[in-house]
């Protein structure tokens, strides 16, 4: 009986958080005519208007270049932070990590300000390069901290195995610590991706002209839910779903067989 009414209160919450998702994707391919939806306008036509408008295109193509380079820099800047902290004895290590944490946990819109009034005191204009620094600030801590945790978990015997058998520094990171931790990497850069790809609050301070998709999408709103609309929601959507499945199952334990 209560697992029973434990999977009706699971589903009925699912239910009210998705539902408005369900109903934007099913917008994207039939019409609403006086508040009746006509079924038989189904119609795939307004996801093909997509790739027509220029301005989406433009918008979603920086947003990538956007993600990339954030990913990028967060995730060579994890892995020099982390093995700094866990394998050299960093001075002040954990103010450090506190720094590294700090622009995640806050709420956006400090960390959009305090960026904003940052890069203002050092006549930085806003574009282009101002977003990708800010995204790379909020997306480090998550990188940091996986690699943090794979690290953890690796044995220093092996880093004092490499250096008696005569490795260098870069051979013992090449061939013993980044194989094992390449997949916690890649984890966190999906997820980290993921985020930066749909970050809009931060970005609207940092952007100036640059136009994303999530503010495209944003501007395109304030006239009201189009088709279109529903249909640009409806990509963000699953992919943000499906980068976030990629993730759930890379960061799931590998299942652990009896011994006979």
């Amino acid at each position: 009986m209560v697992d029973t009414a434990l999977w009706v209160i699971t589903g009925a919450t699912l239910l009210v958080l998705y539902s408005p998702v369900f109903i934007g994707a099913l917008f994207s391919v039939v019409e609403i005519t006086r508040g009746q939806v006509q079924w038989d306008s189904a119609t795939l036509v307004w996801y093909a208007r997509l790739w027509q408008n220029q301005s989406i295109v433009d918008a979603i193509t920086t947003t990538l270049m956007v993600a990339v380079i954030s990913v990028a820099a967060a995730s060579l800047l994890a892995i020099i932070l982390a093995l700094y902290v866990e394998w050299e004895g960093a001075v002040a290590g954990r103010w450090l990590e506190l720094v590294v944490y700090l622009p995640f946990v806050l709420p956006p819109i400090v960390t959009g300000l305090s960026l904003l009034i940052f890069f203002a005191d050092l006549g930085i204009a806003r574009g282009m390069l101002t977003v990708a620094i800010g995204h790379t600030i909020f997306v480090l801590a998550v990188v940091y901290r996986l690699v943090q945790s794979r690290l953890r978990a690796l044995p220093r015997s092996l880093v004092e195995a490499s250096s008696d058998l005569g490795a260098t520094g870069w051979q013992t990171f090449r061939h013993v610590l980044w194989p094992q931790m390449a997949s916690s990497v890649a984890t966190g850069a999906i997820l980290a991706f993921t985020l930066s790809f749909d970050e809009t609050l931060i970005t609207s301070f940092l952007a100036g002209d640059t136009m994303t998709l999530p503010l495209r999408l944003w501007a395109m709103m304030r006239v009201g839910f189009t088709p279109e609309i529903n249909a640009l929601v409806t990509l963000v959507l699953l992919l943000s779903i499906l980068l976030t499945v990629v993730v759930g199952l890379r960061m799931q334990p590998p299942l652990q067989m009896d011994e006979d």
